[in-house]
């Protein structure tokens, strides 16, 4: 295990299949040396890092219709539809407490990825180098429209699902011979333009112009990548870890039987895959 990496796509509330799967990894004492996540997978790779099972279930079920967490109430009052303060403030502290001295005594890596809205490229955010690694996840699941920018390691940023959603390619340059991902989306699916929103970025982040241009390019960016990782697998390069059938949860889901359901489906693939993702790792 000490050259296996862990790769944590987003993809908001769909982070509950992703959490079903950390949490038979956790369950099991699966652990990896390094965990690289974007914007729902860093802010479910820091519960993976601090060996938490069931927070991020918790949080995003037990809470995903209460208005201090999200909705409209939060977009108006703080211009986030998650409202991280409640997040990271009474949440973590008192509700569901985050154990950050696990997670700061920890000797895994973690890196969150966010988006550089100056120059339009990633920013990889290690823990123990970041001013503020919890700020960076925050900024790493930062959606465009749906949230301001956050300042973090002197850049103003976004979600880094923007410019790199699935960092696998990160864990390869970082040394890494084997690439363990858990994605969102079942095999097959790819991201469609979306007309409307292609019209807005452009007005909106006017003084951002080369975070429009990875806005704009964002759909086939992330088509492009899906591609080289179903190459990457088949070659054995890569081991993935997806739902087994098409995810109908939205980012703002409201449904907590839905979520229920995703997250057992994570363990459920979690468990089905363990004998070959050992395999793959003791190879």
């Amino acid at each position: 295990m000490e050259q296996a990496a862990l790769v944590l796509e987003g993809g908001s509330l769909r982070c509950l299949f992703t959490a079903g799967v950390l949490d038979v990894f956790m369950e099991g004492e699966l652990e990896f040396p390094y965990v690289i996540g974007v914007s729902a997978g860093a802010m479910s790779g820091l519960n993976y890092i601090s060996h938490q099972p069931r927070r991020t279930a918790r949080i995003n079920i037990d809470y995903v219709n209460d208005s201090r967490y999200l909705g409209m109430k939060s977009l108006l009052k703080t211009h986030s539809i998650f409202n991280f303060d409640f997040l990271f403030g009474e949440l973590s502290e008192e509700l569901i407490p985050f154990d950050g001295n696990t997670f700061g005594e920890s000797e895994k890596q973690f890196v969150a990825v966010s988006t550089d809205c100056a120059a339009g490229t990633p920013l990889y955010h290690k823990k123990g180098e970041s001013e503020d690694i919890l700020l960076a996840a925050r900024a790493s699941s930062s959606m465009p429209l749906l949230a301001p920018m956050v300042r973090v390691d002197g850049a103003e940023c976004l979600d880094g699902g923007i410019t790199n959603p699935i960092p696998y390619q990160k864990a390869m340059e970082d040394g890494f011979q084997k690439i363990v991902l858990i994605l969102t989306r079942q095999e097959g699916y790819r991201k469609k333009a979306s007309k409307a929103m292609q019209a807005v970025y452009p007005r909106y982040y006017k003084k951002y112009p080369q975070l429009v241009k990875a806005l704009l390019q964002m759909e086939e960016h992330y088509n492009r990548i899906q591609e080289d990782i179903s190459a990457l697998e088949r070659e054995g390069r890569l081991f993935v870890i997806r739902p087994e059938a098409p995810v109908s949860v939205s980012r703002i889901e409201k449904d907590t039987e839905k979520l229920e359901d995703l997250y057992t489906a994570g363990r459920r693939v979690a468990f089905r895959r363990m004998n070959a993702l050992q395999d793959y790792l003791k190879e």
